[in-house]
């Protein structure tokens, strides 16, 4: 259904935290004029940890109306809580998203037969595009193979972000790629996840990087290994440098020095320490943004 480079937008703050609207409606813009495929809005890049239920849907409504329909937009609705996600992705659908991404249940660490439950309840009862979200690093829960293939033939499930290992993302596009479409959630993996047979990223780099990353993904659909290797190679140190912190500090740093949003962020999240800013300034330059 979304193909290509999605980018896991940044979510604009003040120096005081509070959510920057104008700021988020210039992303909007530079992410359309640069060809991104699709806007992820209050995802893990967004710090949906942070928001409350009404900034939550308020961000995703106002990322809605500026798109006015011009790039799809897929609402991060994940919770630990089956019925705040449920509400989440209600809420998310009403506001006009074009899909939902929803983590898996951090914390709580469920049971494969928890998370199929969880899943199963909320594509049942909300009718939108949902993509399931593993990121097991993150959130100490694990989305097995064998339970997406459970969750592959309902007809509102129609993706699932891997954030985990190149030879994951391999294994459930064998086993489910024919009925799912699998999207890389780590930068670093994404170019070889798509020659591999996944559909795209959903990306952190795209932040800073939007052409460049949406070229990359149109060689690795179109099956160019050697053109995809080589806008990589351009793209790697960047997709190193923005986990050199835990995301997203690197990145709300490096687009604040491309002068797109203020400097914001909210704790527990901290601003970028000074030791690691020649680096990400550095693979900025090297990537040709800055």
């Amino acid at each position: 259904m979304f193909r290509g480079s999605m980018v896991a937008i940044v979510t604009p703050m003040r120096m005081d935290g509070a959510l920057d609207f104008e700021a988020l409606a210039r992303l909007v813009e530079f992410h359309i004029e640069n060809g991104t495929q699709a806007i992820i809005a209050v995802g893990t890049t967004g710090e949906s940890a942070t928001l409350d239920f009404a900034e939550h849907i308020r961000l995703v409504r106002w990322v809605v109306e500026q798109a006015k329909g011009r790039i799809p937009v897929i609402a991060g609705t994940g919770a630990n809580s089956t019925a705040e996600a449920l509400h989440l992705t209600q809420q998310s659908t009403e506001a006009g998203a074009d899909a939902c991404l929803l983590v898996t249940p951090y914390y709580n660490k469920p049971t494969q037969e928890g998370l199929y439950r969880h899943y199963r309840l909320i594509a049942d009862r909300v009718a939108i595009p949902q993509i399931l979200y593993n990121v097991p690093g993150r959130t100490a829960c694990d989305l097995k193979p064998e339970t997406v293939e459970r969750l592959a033939d309902h007809p509102n499930i129609v993706g699932i972000k891997e954030a985990s290992t190149l030879e994951r993302l391999q294994e459930l596009v064998r086993r489910c790629g024919d009925r799912l479409d699998v999207y890389s959630g780590d930068d670093g993996i994404a170019a070889e996840a798509i020659l591999s047979g996944a559909q795209g990223v959903i990306s952190v780099t795209a932040n800073v990087a939007p052409r460049a990353m949406r070229e990359l993904c149109a060689a690795a659909l179109a099956g160019d290994r050697a053109r995809t290797e080589a806008l990589n190679a351009r793209l790697a140190p960047l997709h190193q440098a923005l986990f050199l912190e835990s995301n997203p500090i690197p990145v709300k740093w490096a687009v604040h020095q491309l002068g797109l949003i203020p400097p914001g962020i909210r704790l527990p999240l901290t601003p970028l320490s000074e030791p690691f800013q020649p680096a990400v300034r550095a693979a900025l330059h090297q990537a040709e943004v800055l």
